[in-house]
């Protein structure tokens, strides 16, 4: 398996990926691929921040990405994780967790704060992260409580507190 970032070339697959991976019977098109493809045309869109999972034919076979959050009232910076997908022919396999080590040392790489997500604390508690709370970080739905998490990177200062907004297509998606 090789972690790369994701080009032009790999749209098509990263969205064939992603569709499979969230598939539900009698839903055409899953709402993570729609919001993928929303990401892609806004402006929190991070192409740095896309890897694709391949396998050793070149072969796309898992996504991951972050794209510009904000915490709080002023325009401190942060960023969402998600969607992550791996094709179910891949799963369980660690490529889901290769992908998120490489778009957390890429994140932390570039300067990044945190990184949010809305995820299981089981999976993503091996990553480091934590519920937002533990750092005074709201999730944008309270309900969402402790699968809403957040990963500090190097930059992370402890007075970013506040409630955290994601890229718009999420709102809306």
């Amino acid at each position: 398996m090789l972690i790369r970032r994701e080009t032009p070339a790999d749209i098509d697959a990263v969205r064939a990926v992603t569709s499979a991976a969230f598939a539900k019977s009698g839903t055409a098109v899953p709402v993570e691929t729609t919001l993928l493809d929303e990401l892609r045309v806004c402006d929190a869109w991070l192409p740095a921040l896309s890897f694709v999972a391949t396998d050793d034919r070149g072969e796309v076979i898992g996504h991951v990405l972050c794209t510009r959050g904000h915490v709080g009232p002023d325009p401190a910076l942060g960023l969402g994780l998600g969607p992550l997908s791996v094709h179910p022919d891949h799963q369980r396999r660690g490529v889901g967790q290769a992908l998120v080590h490489a778009v957390l040392g890429a994140a932390d790489a570039f300067g990044e704060s945190l990184v949010a997500l809305l995820g299981s604390p089981a999976y993503y508690g091996r990553f480091g992260f934590r519920p937002a709370t533990d750092y005074g970080i709201t999730a944008p739905d309270p309900a969402w409580g402790d699968f809403f998490q957040v990963r500090t990177l190097t930059a992370y200062q402890p007075t970013l507190k506040g409630v955290f907004a994601y890229a718009e297509p999420f709102d809306r998606v």
